[in-house]
């Protein structure tokens, strides 16, 4: 085997234009992130995904779309399983707007209740409703009618 064949590679992400660097994802939710953004794999937009990256605080995601900013709502749903993400803006190659997400104390009609005889998953005209805190890493939603506390695969049951 060469010295070159031995040669650590280093695989580079190239730098976009414009669009939207989405960082600090917890590690796994990167493909969570792309369901909520929408964006099907046949997508003419370049997209980057690195999963389980080196950090300096563990391992953790990166999404980079190319030609798109989020809007709120978008912004809104990855908080609540990258609370620790922060959205980059970039424009002309520049990161023009740094943001990290908030998450907040109360979301509607975002996500499905994991209970099935929960009334907001009832015929009744009722809009999921539950209260959001986070330990730093970890977010936790309770359902406001049933009580049911969602932590685990809550990009799972976003709407």
């Amino acid at each position: 085997m060469s010295s070159e064949d031995q040669q650590i590679r280093e695989i580079r992400v190239h730098p976009i234009e414009n669009g939207t660097v989405i960082d600090h994802i917890n590690a796994g939710q990167a493909l969570n992130v792309l369901k909520i953004l929408n964006i099907p794999t046949s997508s003419s937009r370049v997209v980057s995904v690195l999963i389980n990256a080196p950090s300096i605080h563990g391992r953790k995601d990166v999404v980079k779309i190319e030609g798109r900013e989020l809007n709120v709502e978008e912004v809104d749903k990855i908080a609540l399983i990258a609370p620790n993400a922060t959205i980059n803006i970039i424009r002309n190659f520049e990161v023009s707007e740094k943001d990290i997400v908030h998450i907040h104390s109360q979301i509607e009609g975002v996500v499905r209740c994991i209970n099935p005889n929960c009334i907001s998953n009832s015929n009744e005209p009722v809009t999921s409703k539950f209260a959001v805190s986070s330990n730093g890493r970890r977010t936790i939603l309770r359902c406001s009618y049933c009580e049911r506390i969602i932590s685990d695969d809550i990009g799972e049951h976003l709407l």
